[in-house]
């Protein structure tokens, strides 16, 4: 695996909002979080780029509302931003994909000639995917860095239920056998970022 020297990492969602289980129920990856400070370090270190993606929720109820605590970043990340010489965007959205936010990605990318990026965030299945997938048709090359997000059990139609963890595999299933992504480990990930200028 290559990262580019100007691959960009997408932070999706990272917001404490999401460490309220009696609202979102249970989570997989418990690591996530670990990993995903280990894609900004590494970013940070290399000098690249890092889109740091925020959900303003437009339902009056949801932990991530602006004006409530639950939509800031989570403090591990809050710690990072603003540090090292790469670029950084902070962008916010409403709706799952980080490319229908303010301002907009694409035009930030294409105008930094950016064709490579990292997603990591929250939530695997929801905007980390949706994101991962425009990438994929926008013609960028994505990779898709599983261990460095996660999710939470849901119920769809019919009264199934699936857990974190079983969405989690349908989404890298999706995306990789799909060919929207490449979907990868953080490890994998960083020990190729550092290669560059190692």
């Amino acid at each position: 695996m290559e990262i580019a020297e100007n691959a960009a990492l997408i932070v999706v969602d990272v917001q404490k909002g999401f460490d309220e289980e009696e609202f979102w129920g249970k989570r997989n990856n418990l690591g996530a979080d670990e990993n995903i400070a280990s894609l900004i370090d590494a970013w940070r270190s290399t000098g690249r780029p890092v889109v740091f993606v925020r959900h303003d929720s437009l339902k009056p109820g949801s932990p991530l509302r602006p004006g409530y605590m639950g939509n800031g970043f989570k403090d591990y990340v809050e710690e990072r931003r603003g540090k090292g010489d790469g670029a950084e965007l902070l962008l916010t959205k409403t709706v799952n994909s980080a490319f229908y936010g303010t301002p907009d990605l694409d035009a930030w990318l294409k105008a930094a000639g950016i064709g490579q990026f990292v997603v990591a965030g929250i939530q695997t299945n929801m905007c980390a995917e949706t994101t991962a997938r425009m990438g994929g048709n926008l013609g960028y090359e994505v990779l898709f860095a599983l261990d460095a997000t996660h999710t939470f059990d849901l119920e769809g139609p019919f009264g199934w239920q699936r857990t974190a963890e079983e969405l989690a595999q349908a989404s890298a299933v999706s995306l990789h056998g799909g060919g929207f992504a490449r979907v990868v480990t953080t490890a994998e990930v960083v020990a190729a970022a550092g290669a560059l200028r190692g």
